[in-house]
């Protein structure tokens, strides 16, 4: 009897130990849409530190595992759009997805 609650105790301790890490997570995900969809090629996450792509399919592009920091997100647009940037999009520890909502493309 005694080794049981010990082992639960155990069991129980492990678990919550294992939930608090999300709360130091160290990457996250960023994610958002683009209108008009079909003029949108590449979406671009830059900062001083890393650069990731990701495809726009369907107007919505994401980039997973992003680390922590400010980036600025770039969408590759078709003429007659130019291509627009968003400044100072911030992936923060503990939040597992930034969603930066909806980016218009505007003509040239």
């Amino acid at each position: 009897m005694k080794n049981t609650r010990l082992a639960l105790a155990a069991l129980a301790l492990s678990a919550g130990m294992l939930f608090s890490f999300n709360v130091f997570q160290k990457t996250g995900t960023i994610k958002g849409k683009v209108t008009p969809a079909n003029k949108a090629i590449m979406a671009w996450a830059i900062s001083p530190a890393d650069t990731f792509n990701a495809k726009v399919k369907n107007g919505a592009f994401e980039f997973k595992d992003v680390k922590t920091g400010t980036y600025s997100i770039i969408i590759e647009a078709e003429a007659p759009f130019a291509s627009t940037r968003k400044k100072d999009v911030v992936v923060a520890a503990g939040d597992p997805v930034t969603d930066v909502g909806e980016i218009k493309l505007q003509p040239e």
